[in-house]
């Protein structure tokens, strides 16, 4: 009997975790928003890709990514790769700030809903995600694939916690690291517009796995 018990209560209060594996644009499908094409992307912005502003990265704004990343990267290996894309993802997301408005405030807003300026977690992965591959697309990821953006709650133990807001969903960019499979969030949404993510395993990201 209290093994009867005490399995719904460990699947209740597991955390919902998906995506991260798959193809990279089945969440481009999720929210009816064009992956990129090139180096030409779709901004999401206004919460939820509520709003959607296409930005086409230029040449010379590709050799300036790449100069950032070796200039930063201090040896040839895969940590060295991943704090160089956290610099890149940095000055992509202050470009396309400055060219199209965007001054995103960190963290969650919930009454900045619809402000053209401002952007969700859900904005934050899919556009980190955006980037990453147009870095991808142009030779810049030697140790390293974007994978499909992946989705963390705990919504049931908020509940039961009467803290819901702090088991909310929450969405980041995943890269996988090619030489052992270890995948990584990419995540820009704790910072101010152009500020460099972070990056973390996804076992620590967020709300850590059981």
């Amino acid at each position: 009997m209290r093994a009867v018990l005490i399995l719904p209560l460990m699947i209740v209060l597991a955390a919902c975790r998906t995506g991260g594996s798959g193809s990279v644009n089945l969440h481009y499908i999720d929210y009816n928003t064009p992956p990129p094409d090139g180096n030409e992307v779709t901004v999401c912005h206004g919460y939820s890709c509520k709003l959607q502003t296409p930005y086409k990265f230029s040449q010379e704004e590709i050799a300036e990514l790449s100069a950032i990343m070796k200039k930063v990267k201090r040896d040839d290996s895969a940590a060295e790769e991943r704090r160089a894309v956290a610099y890149a993802i940095g000055a992509m997301e202050t470009k396309v700030g400055n060219k199209i408005g965007i001054t995103d405030n960190p963290g969650m807003q919930w009454a900045a809903a619809g402000r053209p300026s401002q952007q969700d977690c859900v904005d934050e992965a899919t556009n980190t995600t955006s980037y990453l591959l147009v870095l991808q697309t142009n030779g810049l990821l030697k140790h390293h694939t974007v994978a499909r953006t992946m989705h963390k709650d705990q919504l049931a133990k908020g509940i039961l916690t009467l803290r819901p807001i702090k088991y909310w969903p929450h969405f980041a960019a995943i890269l996988q690291e090619n030489a052992t499979g270890q995948k990584w969030a990419v995540d820009s949404w704790i910072g101010p517009n152009g500020e460099n993510p972070a990056v973390v395993r996804v076992e620590d990201w967020y709300i850590k796995d059981n």
